[in-house]
C-alpha cells in the first residue's frame, strides 16, 4: 500500500492560463456570457469538448502523416488549430489557414504552436527551436542554430506578440522580442522534465509545468497549486489557463484533469481512449459537465453495511434502481478495538448495485478512540491521502468495479474532524489527489449536507462534483434538486455539479437518492 508522508500542503486549489501543454497559452478565449471550459486532443486529432465547449472537427478520422502535438483556440475561441509534428496544420470552426511546414524536410519535429493575439498568424516551434511564422506572426529569432543542452518543449508568446519565449525540457527559457527573461529552472536538476510553459498576466512573467505536475512561476506570474510531490498514475502532458489567469488545468495521457484556481473541473476523457492525449486548449463554454454517473430523473439508493444482515445476505432495497452508491470504508479510527473498514458487506452491495455501482468512503482526521489523527496542514493531508489510498485497496480486495464514481462522505463535524477547519481542507484535498491523480479515477466528488460542510472545512470549494445531502417532507427528489441554488446561496460548498442529491434516509429501509 503506498502512504504519502510528503510535505504536500495546499495542494489542490485552482487554474490559471492560456494554452496547449505543449503548445503556449492563447489569450483569453472565453466571451460574454460563456465560462471558461476546455479542448482535449489526442494524437490521432480526436477533439473532446468540455463544459460545453463547442466541437468544430477533428481528424480522428482522418489517415495523418504524423501524429498531432499541439491545439490552439482562435482569440475568440470560435474555432482551433491542431498542428501536427511535421508541421501539418488542420483548421476548424473560424481558425484560418496561414501555412505549414508540412511540404518541408525539417531537421527536428515541430513540438508545438501558438497564434499571435488577433488570430490572423501562428508561430510552429521545432524540438530544435526552429521557429516557423505564418500570417501575420513576427519571426523575433530562434535556437534553430544553436547547440542545446535538451529539447524544446513548448513557447508562449507575449500579451501584444512583440515576442515569444521558448522552453526546454530542463526549464531552460529562450527570450526573444518583447519577451523578457525571468529566471529558468536550467540549473536545477528536476524530478522530471518540463513538458510546456504559459505567459502570466501582460508584464508578469511564466509557469514552467513538469510532467509530475510541478509548477515554477516566473516573473509574478501567480501560483494555484500544483501536483508536485503527489504519485500520479500517469505523467501531465499538458496545461492550459483561464483568461483572467486566474487559474489553470492540468492533464495527463488519458485525459484526466485537474482544475487550480478559479478553473473549474467540467469532466476527464473517457476511458479506454485509441490514442493518447498531447495537447488541450482553454475554450468558451456553457459550464455542462460531462462525465455524471446517471441520467436526470434516475432514482436509487446508498448503503452501507448497516443495511445488511451480519452474513451480508438480506437488507438492500427489493425493487428496480438505477443509483447504487456503496461505502467502501466506514471508519476513520485504527485505534478502534473493531474499526468500521472495510465494508464487510461492499462485495454483496457491489453486486446489487449492477451497472449503477458508484463507491463512497467516510472521511475523517479524529478517531473517537486515538484521538485527532494531524494537527497541522501537511500531516492531515496525508491522512486524507492514506485513508483514500486504504479505501481503494479495500475496493481491489472485494472485486469490485473501481474504475466507477468515487465520492468522500463529510460529516460528523465535531466528532471525526479537528477544531481546524484549514487542516481538515487539507485531508479532504488529500483524499481527492489520492484518487483521483494517483489512483486515476476520472470523477471523484464530495458528499455532505450544506449546512455541515463549511463547520469542517471553512471556505474551501473544490471544483468537483457534489453529492448534496437535503431533506424535505414529505421526502421529494425533484424539490431537493430545486434547493440546490438556494443552498449554493447560503452556503460555500464544492462549485461542481451536483450530479445527484440525496433526499431521505428512509426510502425502502435506505437513503434514498435522485439525479438532478
Amino acid at each position: 500500500m503506498r502512504r504519502l508522508t510528503l510535505a504536500v500542503a495546499a495542494l489542490i486549489t485552482a487554474t490559471a492560463l492560456t494554452t496547449v501543454a505543449p503548445s503556449a497559452p492563447t489569450a483569453g478565449a472565453s466571451t460574454a456570457g460563456k465560462v471558461p471550459a476546455y479542448w482535449l486532443v489526442a494524437s490521432d486529432g480526436g477533439i473532446f469538448s468540455f463544459g460545453g465547449a463547442t466541437y468544430y472537427g477533428s481528424t480522428g478520422n482522418m489517415h495523418l502523416n504524423k501524429p498531432i502535438v499541439g491545439l490552439a483556440a482562435t482569440p475568440d475561441g470560435g474555432g482551433y488549430w491542431l498542428v501536427a509534428s511535421d508541421g501539418g496544420i488542420f483548421s476548424y470552426g473560424d481558425a484560418l489557414f496561414h501555412g505549414s511546414t508540412g511540404n518541408l524536410k525539417l531537421n527536428r519535429p515541430i513540438v508545438g504552436m501558438t497564434p499571435t493575439p488577433d488570430g490572423g498568424g501562428y508561430w510552429l516551434v521545432a524540438s530544435d527551436g526552429g521557429i516557423f511564422a505564418f500570417g501575420d506572426a513576427v519571426f523575433h529569432g530562434s535556437t534553430g542554430a544553436l547547440s542545446l543542452n535538451k529539447p524544446i518543449v513548448g513557447m508562449a508568446a507575449t500579451a501584444d506578440g512583440g515576442g515569444y519565449w521558448l522552453v526546454a525540457s530542463d526549464g531552460g527559457i529562450f527570450a526573444f522580442g518583447d519577451a523578457k527573461f525571468s529566471g529558468s529552472t536550467g540549473a536545477l536538476s528536476l524530478n522530471q522534465p518540463i513538458i510546456g510553459m504559459v505567459a502570466g498576466p501582460p508584464g508578469s512573467g511564466y509557469f514552467l509545468v513538469a510532467a509530475d505536475g510541478g509548477i515554477f512561476s516566473f516573473g509574478g506570474a501567480p501560483y494555484y497549486g500544483s501536483l508536485g510531490g503527489i504519485p500520479l498514475k500517469n505523467p501531465i502532458v499538458a496545461v492550459s489557463a483561464t483568461p483572467g489567469d486566474t487559474g489553470y488545468w492540468f492533464t495527463d495521457r488519458t485525459g484526466e484533469v485537474s482544475a487550480f484556481g478559479g478553473a473549474s473541473y467540467y469532466g476527464s476523457a473517457p476511458a479506454g481512449l485509441k490514442a493518447s492525449i498531447v495537447a488541450m486548449a482553454e475554450a468558451p463554454g456553457t459550464g455542462a459537465f460531462v462525465g455524471a454517473p446517471y441520467p436526470s430523473g434516475a432514482y436509487g439508493y446508498d448503503v452501507s453495511k448497516f443495511n445488511m444482515n451480519a452474513a451480508c445476505t438480506t437488507g438492500l432495497p427489493s425493487g428496480a434502481h438505477t443509483i447504487g452508491v456503496v461505502e467502501v470504508d466506514g471508519g476513520v479510527d485504527p485505534g478502534a478495538s473493531s474499526p468500521d473498514f472495510p465494508n464487510p458487506c461492499l462485495a454483496a452491495e457491489g453486486a446489487w448495485a449492477g451497472a449503477g455501482l458508484n463507491l463512497y468512503t467516510f472521511l475523517g482526521n479524529v478517531g473517537p478512540v486515538s484521538g485527532p489523527l494531524c494537527g497541522d496542514p501537511q500531516s492531515c493531508f496525508n491522512v486524507g491521502y492514506n485513508a483514500a489510498i486504504h479505501a481503494f485497496t479495500d475496493a481491489q480486495a472485494a472485486g469490485v468495479n473501481t474504475s466507477v464514481g468515487w465520492w468522500l462522505d463529510v460529516e460528523g463535524a465535531g466528532t471525526y474532524w479537528t477544531s481546524t477547519p484549514a487542516n481538515n481542507a487539507q485531508t479532504v484535498m488529500g483524499a481527492l489527489a489520492a484518487l483521483h491523480n494517483t489512483e486515476g479515477i476520472a470523477n471523484v466528488g464530495v458528499y455532505a449536507s450544506p449546512g455541515n460542510w463549511n463547520g469542517i472545512v471553512g471556505p474551501y470549494q473544490p471544483s468537483v462534483p457534489y453529492w448534496m445531502a437535503d431533506w424535505f417532507t414529505p421526502p421529494s427528489g425533484p424539490q431537493t434538486c430545486a434547493d440546490v441554488a438556494n443552498q449554493r446561496g447560503k452556503h460555500l460548498l464544492p462549485t461542481g455539479p451536483v450530479e445527484f442529491v440525496q433526499y431521505s434516509n428512509s426510502i425502502n429501509g435506505a437513503d434514498g437518492d435522485y439525479a438532478c
